[in-house]
């Protein structure tokens, strides 16, 4: 039988927080009674119940759905379409460079729009139809398009990562603004009911697509194939940017809207005199099972039934002091390659809204520590070394794929038997994969990783299959380096002027996050144009 909880009345309906079988979640009279339960009312008052949060518990092997729910005592009320916030007319010649257009930059050119602050947003990629040929061409072809590919271009990495819209911030009412305006542009409205919203990639793009067409409506210039070469920088300020062909755009701030592989702006931030930070960060495998599988060990009698979905799941093995941990987990998902560079192999993953794929897969990472740069003959004081162990990881997987973006491979059994496979098993990988040692790829990773493999494979049911496989590597998780900025005006302190924001420059981990911080970093900008000067005179994008 369902248990609640009640959490007080509101707009006419008491809240109430419910812990259902599966089978009860379908059954519409079944959420009645266990809402009129826990509201203390007679099933008889209850003229309908509204989902608000929904989310599975799998613990403990007893298989149940989180429902909060708004129980109302009146007809419940017909919400129509979710609809864009209305952004004004903006006018005048942009004030801010947003440079990238990831869901930091279009997110922070939204508040900005919302402020009526007019920006420009600088993206080196092309536009999400142009980028989804780009990225085709590299799965399919292996062909890749070093400026239009899974990391660059419109809506940034996460537009062909997943769409996973996870956050650890207790804003809800930023979240719920974020996830409100991806709704009105496409989104499924059910990322406004589940406790781990996703999109789904083959859903995203359009998504994206339809959020910058409507800050162009207002007035927000995009431009595309715009990438940004050098910071300038008058009087100690950073005024504007030059873009790669010569074109200087003047302005009263930049902000630094760049993912986690714009690895040449760090570069362009230390020749005009910026400063920059190692920050740590994790690599490893990507590890592949069946999606039954999966669903067998999560869900047990449950799986497959039809109120729970593909089932996902979130690992953590201690090893030591240091742990091997899932990241970006993938239900009914593929691995796809994610490089930006013509001889570095890296993986990543994605799931489609449906999330109806036959493989499960997810990376399985640890954190490349001090005492690991130094294996690989890197100084950890040095700002960049985090940069260039992740291009030795990336090369010598390159190397042991044998070219082309072949994954490297080896079946968990083998791994931990200390031996090459001699035959894989069928893979969502588009660019095929081929046996190799991935603890000769991993180097001074491989010890941790290892000893964690083998700790999941004792400890949890089916981790362990005759199908799990290991591609490599995962190696993008988050950006190595940070450029710091001043905790109060968000800028760079080197660099008045210059806002680092989000995931490139150490302020963010995901989608979510990363809209957030930008809608943070806009807000910042506004009040300092209240009370500043205008940018002085010149050319303008």
């Amino acid at each position: 039988m369902g248990r609640g909880r009640r959490r007080g009345a509101a707009r006419g309906g008491a809240e109430v927080d419910l812990l259902l079988a599966p089978d009860q979640v379908l059954d519409e009279g079944a959420v009645r009674t266990a809402g009129a339960r826990a509201a203390g009312l007679p099933t008889r008052r209850v003229r309908g119940v509204q989902v608000l949060r929904r989310s599975v518990d799998a613990r403990g092997g007893d298989v149940r759905v989180r429902l909060r729910v708004r129980v109302w005592t009146r007809e419940v009320p017909q919400a129509g379409p979710v609809q864009p916030r209305v952004l004004p007319s903006l006018v005048g010649p942009p004030r801010v460079a947003v440079v990238g257009a990831g869901p930091a930059g279009l997110f922070c050119a939204w508040r900005l729009a919302l402020r009526g602050v007019a920006s420009v947003v600088l993206e080196r990629g092309q536009p999400v139809a142009r980028r989804r040929r780009d990225v085709a061409d590299l799965s399919a072809r292996g062909r890749l398009h070093p400026e239009s590919n899974y990391c660059f271009g419109e809506g940034g990495a996460g537009t062909f990562s997943d769409g996973k819209l996870y956050t650890r911030s207790h804003k809800r009412g930023r979240v719920d603004e974020v996830l409100r305006e991806l709704v009105a542009h496409g989104a499924p409205e059910r990322i406004l009911v589940d406790a781990r919203p996703h999109i789904g990639t083959n859903r995203l793009p359009a998504v994206v697509g339809a959020l910058r067409a409507h800050l162009e409506s207002a007035g927000v210039l995009v431009r595309f194939g715009a990438r940004v070469e050098e910071l300038l920088v008058t009087g100690g300020r950073v005024r504007g940017v030059q873009l790669a062909d010569g074109t200087p755009i003047q302005v009263h701030a930049v902000v630094l809207a760049t993912g986690h592989s714009a690895r040449d702006v760090y570069d362009m931030v230390a020749r005009a005199g910026g400063r920059l930070e190692r920050k740590p960060f994790a690599a490893g495998v990507r590890v592949e099972h069946p999606q039954e599988v999966v669903d067998r060990a999560q869900y047990g009698r449950w799986a497959g039934h039809p109120a729970l979905g593909p089932a996902s799941y979130r690992m953590v093995e201690p090893v030591g002091e240091a742990r091997v941990f899932s990241f970006c987990m993938c239900p009914g998902g593929h691995i796809v390659p994610a490089t930006t560079a013509p001889r570095a192999q890296v993986v990543n993953g994605w799931s489609p809204t449906s999330r109806r794929g036959r493989f499960a897969n997810s990376g399985f990472v640890t954190e490349v520590t001090p005492a690991a740069l130094v294996a690989e003959g890197l100084d950890p004081a040095e700002p960049l070394a985090g940069l260039e162990f992740q291009r030795r990881l990336e090369a010598r997987a390159h190397a042991a794929g044998g070219g082309a973006f072949v994954g490297p491979a080896q079946l968990l059994a083998d791994l931990l038997a200390g031996r090459v496979s001699g035959e894989l098993v069928p893979c969502s990988y588009p660019r095929g994969v081929r046996p190799a040692d991935l603890a000769e790829v991993l180097g001074p990773l491989a010890p941790v990783m290892t000893a964690g493999l083998a700790g999941l494979a004792r400890r949890v049911p089916g981790f362990a299959h005759p199908a799990a496989l290991l591609v490599g590597v995962e190696s993008r998780t988050s950006a190595p380096v940070r450029i710091p900025r001043d905790r109060a005006s968000l800028e760079h302190p080197p660099l008045p002027g210059l806002f680092p924001c989000a995931e490139g420059a150490g302020y963010a981990g995901g989608i979510m996050s990363a809209a957030l911080d930008g809608i943070r970093v806009a807000d910042r900008i506004a009040q300092g144009l209240s009370a500043g000067p205008a940018p002085a005179r010149g050319a303008h994008a």
